[in-house]
Order: C-alpha cells, then structure tokens, then sequence
C-alpha cells in the first residue's frame, strides 16, 4: 500500500515517537510515494472548483492531495469519506468500507 507525505502526517497523530511510526509503517510495509508535481497542480485546480461550489476552506486541502496524486497516478484509493472523491476526482478508483 501507497501513502504519501499527507497521510503520514495523519498517522503521526497516533504515535508519541517517530520511531514507533517508522517501525508501523516498515512492519505494515507501507510504502512512501512522493506527490508528482502534476498532482499538486491538479489538486489545486480542484479544490478552486470546490471553493466556487460553496465548499468551507478548512480541513480540506489534504484531501484533495490525496486524491489528485491517487488520479495521477492511476492508483485506487482507501476512503471513509466517498462523496468528495467522486465528485472532484471521478476517474478514482475508490476502496471503502461503506461500498
């Protein structure tokens, strides 16, 4: 499984240390991917598109990162939270408990 520089962050939630992160992710084989320069971009672009459907500023960037490096590069994406993902970026494939 993928997760980039964003999703590492929220995993760093649940640790008191960077080695007890470092040693989930090895044991987990988590692997870090950076974010194409052409997913920043894409990112960006959609979260505009939001902003301009009445979307809140807050909390949301992250998100779209994720999904516009997730459509980038063509990879399926693990999700909660559906409905954002297919609106904004709907050539993602999406893995969800929920579906």
């Amino acid at each position: 499984m993928l997760i980039n520089d964003i999703v590492y962050a929220k995993l760093a939630v649940r640790y008191d240390r960077i080695e007890e992160l470092d040693m989930f992710v090895e044991e987990a084989a988590l692997i870090m991917t950076p974010f194409p320069r052409s997913a920043l971009f894409l990112a960006g672009k959609a979260f505009a598109q939001y902003r301009r459907a009445g979307g809140s500023r807050t909390g949301v960037m992250p998100d779209f990162l994720i999904g516009a490096q997730a459509a980038v590069e063509k990879i399926p994406l693990l999700t909660r939270d559906v409905g954002r993902y297919r609106s904004y970026f709907p050539t993602v494939k999406l893995i969800s408990p929920s579906l």
